[in-house]
């Protein structure tokens, strides 16, 4: 939702960025490899315009609300879905580690053996068993992104890349990005910017417009919804905010975690003090990943939260707009 305010700072179109880097394609490095969890095309929520969003597997934060449980480990896994299951008992022969078996009439996946070979993922043709993390070139990758040019062209898209944390593949985000310059695409990146400053500052040549999420301003409460402090995020942020690219800070609102007032006008605050803020965007909670939790043997914290209202939602956008700033809400 636009509110028709702008953000303190914002001087160039929604995703514009001064003289970009555009690489020669003679220039690109061999492809590295990475992994993906998924190539999302037609995508409208990860940036201006028509997007394809790379989903890449690896997250250095374990933020127990997350959407993505899929992306947080850096490994190749295999989800499970019992529901799924017509008992076929192909797994059972194919498995060569033992990982399947009938127990009192019950398919019982012993996790603890799996070194996710796929092999009796290749055999499920119920998709009761399914592999999350597929490793490809940068060059795979950005075949699939140029599929959707003309919608780019037409829209004001891109590409965009997510997880997961997308630093956590340096190499491999960098060769995608500098692909799709070559290829005169706007590129975004999602990133909740805990890294050393280096890492964030060696990407952004490539990169038209960075999405920060930033969850809670108080550095305990922080650690003890994401696991981690907050010191490096803001520290980067406020470097971020310096940039020639735009910067769209983003807050998902948890119910018990910081969908209170003082909490967003807290973050709003911040915001409105990086000088290249486009805009501060309210994301909320919902829980539709708990079937993806229970895939993946993961204690989904979260589960019983609701999801705020839109009233609420929209209150405590009032709340951030009091800072001056423009503010939407997913």
């Amino acid at each position: 939702m636009m509110t028709g305010q702008k953000s303190k700072g914002q001087g160039a179109a929604e995703g514009e960025v001064p003289q970009p880097v555009i690489p020669h394609p003679s220039s690109l490095s061999p492809s590295p490899r990475g992994l993906v969890t998924n190539i999302q095309r037609f995508s409208i929520h990860d940036g201006p315009g028509i997007r394809t969003t790379v989903f890449m597997k690896g997250c250095n934060l374990r933020c127990f609300w997350c959407h993505n449980p899929e992306t947080l480990s850096p490994k190749v896994e295999v989800q499970w879905f019992p529901e799924r299951c017509i008992g076929c008992g192909a797994c059972l022969e194919r498995c060569p580690h033992g990982c399947h078996e009938v127990v009192d009439g019950v398919h019982v996946f012993h996790r603890e053996r799996c070194v996710a070979c796929g092999a009796c993922v290749e055999t499920c043709y119920a998709q009761a068993l399914v592999l999350v993390g597929e490793e490809q070139t940068a060059d795979e990758v950005v075949e699939v992104v140029l599929r959707d040019r003309p919608f780019y062209e037409t829209s004001g898209g891109g590409v965009t890349l997510s997880g997961g944390e997308p630093l956590m593949q340096p190499e491999f985000s960098r060769a995608i990005l500098a692909r799709c310059r070559a290829e005169g695409l706007h590129t975004a990146i999602e990133t909740a910017a805990h890294y050393p400053w280096e890492r964030i500052e060696e990407i952004l040549p490539l990169v038209d417009l960075v999405m920060l999420d930033i969850k809670l301003l108080d550095s305990a409460r922080h650690r003890e919804a994401t696991g981690v402090p907050n010191e490096r995020i803001l520290a980067n942020a406020r470097r971020l905010g310096r940039q020639p690219q735009p910067l769209i800070v983003r807050t998902p609102i948890v119910p018990g975690v910081n969908d209170i007032p003082e909490d967003v006008a807290a973050i709003a605050a911040f915001a409105a003090t990086l000088p290249n803020l486009l805009y501060y965007e309210l994301l909320p909670f919902h829980g539709m990943a708990a079937g993806k939790y229970d895939s993946l043997a993961i204690d989904y914290r979260a589960r019983g939260l609701s999801t705020p209202s839109a009233d609420h939602l929209e209150a405590l956008c009032e709340v951030a707009r009091s800072q001056g700033i423009e503010v939407r809400h997913g």
